[in-house]
């Protein structure tokens, strides 16, 4: 006879057999949101962890971010107390600002291991609420690419600007015209370095195989927006294809992607990645510092949008050609940042050739 198992849950890149977590238990108290009570100590890792058997018990270390250390402490301490009190361990944290491990100690293997499954559970939940801080990115800030942006931004002025919400304040800045393939939170050095270890991992393991060690050239033309109606548009986006018509740019991109999720550096937006070049965003308006990039919902910004009607832009620039870029490296960019190019600051890059 079958034996009827609890379902799997991915927690930060790990798989947990989900058994007694429970979500949201205190909905209102964000502390408190995954813990069940004192019995709660079976949660089992299925890609286990390192427990190590010591004098005393067990032991568990775990690699947390120094601006991640408030949440597991709690106000006035009462999350690590209740947590070190449910589990029967203790939870040893650095003090605050200086990079280090979490250790976790216990007489009992299987309260070491529900502590740290509950800390990976509670920091999976406010990582997810972190703004990002990098992102994957596909520079397309090329000077011919550039020089055709600036065209395009003038005819739409010249020709649309009488049009509801038009004005030059929604154009990206075409020192950073870029592809995103997605974003990640990276609180310290150590995250960092794990992406762009990820990076070249990622171009010895497929990358390399899909592109043949060569740039890929591709097309960008035409115009599309995001939203459901035209005349209410927040992002315009300029469409990029392979010019050779074959799909490995999205290979490429799907595949890091995903190698991205399953590491927990990444948190799964969509099922592919949609390939497009924002030129025109509502969010520009509001903010002229922001860095204008990101187009997905709900990350980029709170602000409220005030749409703009690209009915015009649309019939008017629907097959405007931008141009061929040769996309010769995927970059680790930093948000809120310039080079000396005027294009994202790179904190590391996986080159095609």
């Amino acid at each position: 006879m079958d034996v009827l198992r609890p379902p799997l849950i991915r927690i930060g890149g790990r798989v947990y057999r989900k058994n007694l977590i429970q979500e949201q238990a205190c909905p209102h108290e964000e502390e408190e949101a995954f813990y069940a009570g004192p019995d709660d100590c079976a949660d089992e890792a299925c890609d286990a962890f390192v427990v190590e058997e010591t004098e005393r018990g067990f032991q568990c270390r775990v690699e947390v971010p120094s601006p991640f250390y408030k949440y597991i402490i709690g106000k006035k301490g009462e999350t690590k107390k209740r947590l070190e009190t449910e589990t029967r361990t203790s939870i040893s944290i650095p003090k605050p600002g200086v990079e280090g491990e979490i250790v976790i100690t216990g007489q009992q293997r299987s309260g070491v291991v529900s502590a740290r499954t509950r800390i990976d559970v509670l920091l999976d939940s406010f990582r997810k609420k972190q703004p990002f801080t990098h992102f994957l990115s596909l520079a397309l800030n090329q000077p011919a690419i550039q020089e055709k942006f600036l065209h395009f931004k003038e005819e739409v002025l010249h020709k649309c600007s009488k049009d509801h919400g038009v004005s030059s304040s929604l154009f990206q800045n075409p020192a950073k015209l870029h592809l995103t393939l997605g974003t990640l939170v990276l609180l310290n050095e150590q995250e960092i370095q794990k992406a762009c270890d990820l990076l070249q991992q990622c171009k010895e393991d497929f990358v390399d195989q899909i592109t043949g060690g060569q740039p890929l050239t591709v097309e960008v033309a035409g115009v599309e927006y995001m939203n459901d109606d035209p005349a209410m548009t927040d992002v315009l986006y300029a469409k990029v294809h392979m010019k050779d018509g074959s799909d490995r740019l999205q290979m490429v991109a799907d595949q890091l992607v995903e190698r991205f999720v399953a590491s927990g550096l990444m948190l799964k937006e969509w099922d592919r990645v949609k390939l497009h070049a924002t030129v025109m965003n509502t969010l520009f308006r509001k903010d002229p510092t922001e860095e204008r990039n990101n187009t997905m919902t709900g990350k980029s910004s709170f602000k409220e949008r005030e749409s703009f009607n690209g009915q015009n832009i649309l019939k008017l620039f629907e097959n405007f050609h931008f141009g061929e870029v040769q996309l010769d490296s995927v970059r680790l960019s930093q948000r809120f940042s310039s080079d000396a190019s005027g294009y994202y600051a790179t904190s590391g890059q996986l080159c095609f050739s």
